[in-house]
């Protein structure tokens, strides 16, 4: 299992396939068995998790597993006592309300990394920092979140995903570093269950139960398979398509 982290810059799309505009991953990362798991949005930066299997990408962005991921947003205005407590109650968006966030007021941070460019500064209206964590993966969900309480989000960092912090790590933009998946508590309990023999009792087990256990372990295999065994697909330029040519005769 391969796992990299990478401190994605502003600006940068978080795919491989080439675009006109904006640069890409494909400019920091060269590993093709690589995919991103959560996405970024252009205009947000920091913490992005690439790795080759495609289990990962559930574990990351599905709500159920409760992948807690932290933001440091700078709002505009003085963030208020009242936007806290609507965001840590959940909020309603156009697609839904939202679970209920952790949120709390912070100081700007001294590690931070310059911007470039830098936000739109305005002399009489003041900013504000705020740490969010949030246990979900909407489209622009925490500039939405703020913008549906009366704080547009102006800069957006995200710092974590689960137990891998991006200041731990001490990376600045565009920078990245292979991680070990067994030092991080969520990672290791993947590997595990993929590594554990099945249980066998003395009870003769009943047929229609081992069809259903057998296929729930294809659908295992499937899953954590990497992009390299996988059969060549259509890709949204998040992942790299498998390039490589198949067996037997041509059929014209």
């Amino acid at each position: 299992m391969k796992i990299t982290v990478l401190n994605k810059p502003f600006n940068v799309l978080s795919q491989f396939r080439e675009d006109e505009k904006h640069p890409t991953l494909a400019e920091f990362i060269t590993d093709p068995d690589l995919r991103v798991s959560g996405r970024l949005d252009r205009d947000s930066e920091g913490l992005l998790i690439l790795t080759d299997q495609g289990g990962l990408n559930q574990l990351i962005t599905h709500p159920k597993n409760k992948q807690h991921k932290t933001y440091l947003a700078q709002v505009e205005g003085e963030f208020s006592a009242e936007a806290i407590q609507k965001l840590t109650a959940g909020v309603e968006l156009i697609d839904g309300p939202t679970r209920p966030a952790q949120v709390r007021i912070i100081e700007e941070p001294t590690w931070l990394w310059e911007r470039n460019p830098p936000i739109r500064y305005r002399a009489n209206i003041p900013t504000t920092w705020v740490e969010i964590k949030i246990s979900e993966g909407r489209n622009r969900q925490v500039r939405r979140m703020t913008a549906a309480v009366g704080f547009p989000t102006l800069r957006l960092i995200r710092t974590q995903i689960g137990s891998v912090d991006l200041i731990e790590l001490g990376l600045q933009p565009g920078e990245k570093r292979s991680i070990e998946p067994l030092l991080y508590p969520e990672y290791k309990a993947v590997i595990e269950k993929l590594k554990a023999p099945a249980k066998k009792s003395g009870k003769r087990e009943d047929p229609k139960k081992r069809k259903q256990n057998k296929k729930r372990e294809e659908v295992l295999i499937e899953i954590f398979k990497t992009d390299a065994q996988r059969p060549r697909r259509i890709t949204n330029g998040t992942t790299r398509p498998n390039l490589k040519k198949g067996r037997g005769r041509s059929r014209k």
